[in-house]
């Protein structure tokens, strides 16, 4: 199948281009392999409209508009192998093995997250422990709540925190460097706890925090919290086709989503990193569809 626009990623960076491209009469492969990042998420927040709405509902209800538009043909199925074809465009092949031609290639593809080690952190991160302020702190605000960060965004991570709580605990997991003096320091004069000890459990029913245990036998009283993941791309493409990256991990984008090798566009979180807000990925979306329709029109004016 020959199109002129590819997608691969149908989260809202995917979608909401998907969407734009449709609408600009565009012939458009939306690949979605259904495995978002935000699959233990079970409410967004901050998006207009649909505050507090499940993901999955609103990739429901951005499904039924993309429907409207008939040069839209969703493919649900992973994307395995991306070239760039003789003559410019790129081959698509999918895992069942099919083939597919595409003029311009955008990679909504997203991030993947590593936790940090701790012992069944995963039965409490997108139930009790988040990774965005933004998106759940007005949930647990004024609460006790954890701050687990082991790298340099630590103070950075407990400082956004602290505006939706007063009341927290700064843990490093045994890490030394996450924090400077300086900054252990400013944490101390506004009243926030650390500690360098490595956490040995946590504690709580249904995914419920209720307690930080650490290995030196302390133990805090905790009802939720934020820790912060490792990130990393979750698609090799962009390494495989040679765009640039930035210095956060990111797709490397102009102000329309155009990446530094021709015909490729990056959206979402592969280019933006953070803050990984879907109204933030869903502008990023529309921002590279226009960037795709754009350099269509002006190849085909050329």
């Amino acid at each position: 199948m020959e199109v002129e626009c590819a997608i691969i990623g149908g989260g809202p960076a995917g979608l909401n281009a998907a969407l734009v491209l449709g609408r600009a009469r565009r012939s458009v492969l939306l690949f979605d392999d259904h495995t978002p990042r935000n699959a233990v998420t079970r409410h967004t927040h901050g998006f207009m409209t649909r505050d507090g709405a499940r993901p999955e509902e609103l990739r429901e209800l951005a499904r039924q508009d993309i429907a409207r538009y008939p040069s839209v043909y969703p493919v649900d199925r992973r994307v395995e192998a991306v070239a760039p074809a003789e003559g410019g465009g790129f081959l698509l092949r999918d895992r069942a093995g099919s083939a597919y031609y595409a003029r311009k290639l955008l990679l909504a593809t997203g991030l993947k997250e590593t936790l940090p080690n701790i012992p069944e952190v995963e039965v409490y991160y997108g139930k009790s422990l988040f990774n965005c302020p933004y998106c759940d702190g007005w949930e647990l605000r004024d609460q006790p709540l954890v701050v687990i960060a082991e790298g340099a965004n630590a103070f950075s991570l407990t400082r956004l925190a602290y505006q939706w709580s007063r009341d927290l605990l700064v843990c490093t997991n045994g890490s030394t460097r996450s924090l400077s003096g300086a900054e252990l320091r400013t944490l101390w004069n506004k009243g926030v706890a650390v500690t360098q000890h490595r956490i040995e459990a946590l504690a709580g029913e249904n995914g419920q925090l209720r307690a930080v245990r650490f290995e030196n036998g302390a133990e805090s009283s905790r009802v939720g919290g934020f820790v912060s993941p490792y990130w990393r791309q979750a698609s090799p493409f962009g390494e495989q086709l040679g765009c640039a990256m930035n210095h956060q991990g990111g797709i490397q984008t102009d102000g329309l989503g155009r990446t530094s090798v021709h015909g490729v566009y990056a959206a979402g979180d592969s280019s933006i990193i953070a803050p990984a807000q879907t109204a933030i990925a869903a502008g990023e979306g529309s921002r590279a569809a226009i960037g795709m329709n754009s350099d269509l029109i002006r190849e085909d004016f050329a």
